[in-house]
C-alpha cells in the first residue's frame, strides 16, 4: 500500500513537473506566433496587391511584415539623419505646431517614445527603489524617474524632492506618479531590468542580488583557476 502511495506521489510530480517545464515555453511560442501573424496581416494588408510579395510566391513568409516593418523604419530613420529629411521633418513639426489640440497631443507623444528609446541619459526608469505605499511600513518597488519641477519645490518648499513612477502588478504600463521627498526612499542595488521582472511575477521571480567579491574570494577563485 506503502509503494503504491508512493508511486502515485512520483507520478503526480513528474505530471506538475512536466506542465511547469512545458507551459512557459508553450505559451511564449503561441504569443510570438500571435504577434508575427498579426503584424503580417497589418502590414501586408497595407501593401497593394501588385507590390505585395506573397502574391508572388507560392506560399506565404511567416515574419515578411516584420522585416518590411524594421526595413521602414530604417529607411526612415536614414532620411532623416540627412539634410533633406531634417528639412521635411521640420517644415512637419511647424505644420503641426499650428494646430491647436493636434500639437499638444503629438509633443507629449513625442517625449514619451524619445524618454523611451532615446539614449541611456534619457531612459524612462532610470534606477530601482523602493518607498512606503500606500502607507507606512508596506513598501513597494518604485522607479525613478527624472528631475522635479522648480515651479513644484517652490510650491511645496521642499528643495529635496524625486520624481517616481509606482507600477502596478502584473501590468507595469500602469501605475501612479508620485513626488516624494528623497530622503524617504532606499535605493535598490539590482538593476530596473531585475525590478521589472519581479513586478510581473508578483514576486515569485526574486532579483538577483549582485555578489561582493571579496579578497577571500577572489584569492579562491584564483587558486582554483591555478588548479585547472
Amino acid at each position: 500500500m506503502k509503494k503504491k502511495l508512493e508511486k502515485k506521489t512520483t507520478l503526480k510530480t513528474y505530471f506538475f513537473t512536466g506542465i511547469i517545464v512545458t507551459a512557459p515555453i508553450a505559451i511564449t511560442l503561441y504569443l510570438a506566433v500571435e504577434l508575427i501573424s498579426y503584424i503580417d496581416k497589418t502590414v501586408t494588408g497595407l501593401i497593394p496587391e501588385a507590390y505585395n510579395p506573397n502574391n508572388f510566391l507560392p506560399y506565404g513568409i511567416p515574419g515578411i511584415g516584420i522585416i518590411l516593418l524594421l526595413l521602414f523604419f530604417t529607411g526612415i530613420g536614414m532620411l532623416a539623419a540627412n539634410f533633406i529629411g531634417q528639412y521635411f521633418i521640420r517644415l512637419g513639426y511647424r505644420i503641426i505646431a499650428k494646430m491647436p489640440v493636434i500639437s499638444g497631443l503629438y509633443n507629449a507623444i513625442r517625449k514619451i517614445f524619445e524618454t523611451l528609446f532615446g539614449s541611456d541619459k534619457n531612459k524612462a526608469f532610470r534606477k530601482a527603489l523602493l518607498i512606503e505605499y500606500p502607507r507606512k511600513n508596506i513598501w513597494t518597488i518604485a522607479f525613478l524617474t527624472g528631475p522635479v519641477p522648480h515651479m513644484i519645490k517652490k510650491k511645496l518648499k521642499s528643495q529635496n524632492l524625486i520624481s517616481v513612477y509606482v507600477p502596478t502588478t502584473p501590468n507595469p504600463t500602469s501605475g501612479f506618479f508620485l513626488y516624494v521627498p528623497e530622503t524617504e526612499v532606499i535605493y535598490l542595488d539590482i538593476s530596473v531590468d531585475e525590478a521589472l521582472k519581479t513586478i510581473l511575477s508578483t514576486g515569485i521571480i526574486p532579483p538577483e542580488e549582485k555578489k561582493k567579491i571579496t579578497r577571500k574570494n577572489r584569492v579562491k577563485k584564483d587558486e582554483s583557476h591555478i588548479e585547472n
